[in-house]
């Protein structure tokens, strides 16, 4: 007696349940992978700001002041008109954009101090709360 083969493969509610699990792992994994990513923009934006900020304070030593806010960042790799002092450059590469794609805001004097130097973060406005608020240096 012949007892007929069953089909090689997976059943449609096989498939059903691997697409219901797969889609409760993506809602919990998927929430959790963008705000790391979030976290680690911000990071970045600290972390190149201080950096600035660092090559900012060297060129002051060198001058005897800040880039003017017209001269902005561009002054620490290369050297401005009739700034005799400048022994830059202070940057190995060109000044970086911040991690969502936008030049850091740089003006001098500052608000608060000497100089500012900022990003607006994701929204690229000022203020924000989490990963939209501003980072800055100091």
């Amino acid at each position: 007696m012949d007892v007929p083969r069953r089909a090689h493969g997976f059943t449609l509610l096989e498939l059903l349940v691997v697409i219901v699990i797969i889609g409760l792992l993506s809602t919990y994994v998927g929430p959790r992978y963008f705000s790391q990513l979030g976290k680690s923009e911000r990071s970045t934006a600290k972390a190149q700001i201080e950096a600035l900020g660092k090559a900012l304070d060297a060129y002051r030593l060198d001058t005897g002041s800040y880039p003017t806010t017209e001269q902005g960042l561009s002054a620490l790799v290369t050297r401005p008109n009739n700034e005799s002092k400048w022994a830059g450059p202070y940057l190995t590469k060109a000044v970086p954009l911040d991690p969502w794609g936008r030049e850091y805001i740089y003006r001098s004097p500052g608000r608060d101090g000497e100089f500012d130097l900022l990003s607006y973060a994701k929204d690229g406005q000022p203020g924000g709360t989490d990963v939209a608020a501003d980072v800055s240096y100091r």
